[in-house]
């Protein structure tokens, strides 16, 4: 019996209308770094504290993961989704007609809950969606919209601040939104609870969400001061690795009854991804922070010239997005990542050697080349983790990938901002010897990629089955 190539209908339709509903948080979370210099002068602040709004959005979004869990076992998945869809909305009108920076910070915070409901429920719902036979096709056509976010982010949110306002980064959403949620209630089925039996873990969920959020702020303050020595970090990566192991211990104590249960790494393919999704977020979204600056410091361009230097990144993303899907739902994820990690070796290794001189076209090669490989080491990584799992360990799936990607695109971020703050402290101002310290920065990604290759020979093979 052969398989039909297409997608059913009725999955497409729904697959698009989840995407929808998940792009304005995915948007929101980069426009907004555009518009710090515009708040900080309406609100007569300094950035320190506009900091927090950025820094307060992505806690918020760690705390509600672990919430979002039990919220799919215990309620129907598709009035979870679009409730949390709506709030997004009104907290988006609520940022944007803030009076002052107090009100602004606190509105960014339930921004940033919504947020974090959002985000887990995405990817569950599209795995509950697609089946196993097409979950890495239905992953690549959502994620496109997703792509938007990081790369496009910026650019928009130039320009809606150049041509209207800072508040009208916020109230975009509120379009995005009211086409969304007709969509979604139209489009999307009914999601079944997925364990009705599951008792509100307040205990697990309480330890979780402070955990992803000490370690977070512990890590963002080691990229402040340029190392991670120093109090704030010790003290917070000290909380979060505390809340680990009591964690794991309360775990084992409730035999595994809690919102996370751990022995959802037994799964051999779910223990490979969470590993390699924690290196891929590290060796993509660092770079990510020191490329704009790159650019800003030794090409001297615009924060806004700086995001478009970066769009051929994302057109390589958008160009390879439909071919893996298909490869993953062929191939599996093993093969898929493999390749997609040599490209990005390919694409990554010369920026080490980047100078103030290279030539931008030589720059938007080695861009595009990096773009296409991200879907092909991420989609694989993201698919195979559900690979497996029964129905009702979906969500605790959702729950154990938000938080390591999220820990993970921390530390990356942090990490390679504080190897080049290292390096630049001792270096000359020459600029010579400030190339050095961005040189280190790139390095470290091409390192991280390399140790994606150990994860990735434990992914599923479906080459083997071929045969059968």
């Amino acid at each position: 019996m052969t398989q039909s190539n297409k997608l059913p209908k009725e999955v497409l339709s729904a697959a698009w209308a989840i995407a929808l509903g998940a792009i304005a948080p995915m948007l929101d979370s980069t426009m907004v770094n555009i518009a710090i210099d515009q708040l900080t002068k309406t609100f007569q602040t300094n950035l320190a504290t506009i900091q927090w709004a950025i820094t307060g959005y992505v806690l918020a979004m760690a705390i509600a993961v672990p919430i979002a869990g039990w919220l799919m076992n215990r309620f129907n998945g598709k009035k979870i989704f679009i409730g949390a869809v709506i709030l997004f909305g009104i907290t988006s009108i609520l940022a944007g007609i803030s009076w002052n920076v107090t009100s602004f910070i606190v509105f960014r915070l339930l921004q940033g809950f919504s947020a974090g409901i959002i985000t887990p429920l995405m990817s569950t719902l599209l795995v509950k969606t697609a089946g196993p036979e097409n979950v890495g096709r239905v992953m690549a056509i959502v994620s496109t919209p997703m792509i938007f976010g990081p790369i496009l982010g910026p650019v928009l949110g130039g320009f809606i601040v150049q041509a209207a306002s800072w508040r009208w980064i916020f109230f975009i959403n509120v379009f995005i939104i009211l086409i969304a949620a007709p969509l979604m209630a139209r489009t999307l089925p009914n999601f079944a609870p997925f364990n009705r039996k599951s008792k509100l873990d307040v205990f697990g969920i309480a330890d979780l969400s402070i955990m992803s959020a000490a370690l977070i702020y512990g890590i963002t303050k080691a990229a402040d001061h340029a190392t991670f020595r120093n109090s704030e970090s010790l003290l917070w990566t000290g909380v979060g690795i505390v809340c680990l192991i009591t964690y794991i211990l309360y775990d084992r104590l409730k035999k595994h009854e809690t919102v996370l249960p751990l022995t959802i790494f037994s799964h051999r393919s779910f223990k490979a991804s969470s590993i390699g999704l924690f290196f891929a977020n590290i060796a993509i979204m660092g770079p990510m922070l020191i490329l704009p600056l790159f650019f800003q410091n030794f090409r001297h361009f615009s924060a806004m010239e700086a995001a478009i230097a970066m769009i051929p990144q994302g057109v390589g993303m958008l160009i390879t997005r439909p071919v893996i899907g298909k490869m993953i739902d062929k191939l599996g994820a093993k093969y898929v990542v493999i390749v997609s990690l040599i490209i990005s070796l390919i694409g990554t290794i010369p920026l080490v050697f980047v100078t103030n001189t290279t030539n931008m076209a030589w720059i938007a090669l080695i861009l595009f080349i990096r773009g296409t490989s991200f879907g092909g080491i991420n989609l694989p990584l993201t698919s195979d983790a559900y690979t497996g799992l029964k129905d009702e360990e979906l969500p605790d799936a959702g729950v154990g990938i938000n938080i390591i990607e999220n820990l993970g695109s921390s530390f990356g971020s942090a990490m390679i901002a504080t190897v080049v703050a290292t390096v630049l402290q001792g270096a000359q101002p020459t600029i010579a010897h400030q190339l050095v310290a961005y040189h280190a920065g790139f390095l470290v990604s091409v390192v991280v990629l390399a140790l994606i290759f150990i994860p990735s020979l434990f992914l599923t093979n479906k080459t083997k089955n071929t045969g059968e």
